[in-house]
């Protein structure tokens, strides 16, 4: 596996979850640079051996509104 692709959301008691797809994965944290720490050190704990060499950080917003 060269690539992993986690789906950032806000988390609602603040901050951010993280969770990869088509592995069992999810981390947080309060800011970017540290759901960033956090997602690496999931990756290494996952992944014994042949970690992944790139990982893409996908954010998704969802906004609601009044019609």
């Amino acid at each position: 596996m060269t690539e992993i692709i986690f789906i950032v959301e806000e988390s609602p008691e603040g901050g951010y979850e993280a969770r990869a797809l088509d592995q069992s994965i999810f981390t947080d944290g309060d800011t970017i640079e540290e759901l960033r720490q956090n997602v690496r050190e999931a990756i290494h704990c996952h992944f014994e051996t042949n970690s992944p060499k790139m990982v893409r950080l996908h954010f998704v917003r969802e906004e609601v509104f009044a019609a």
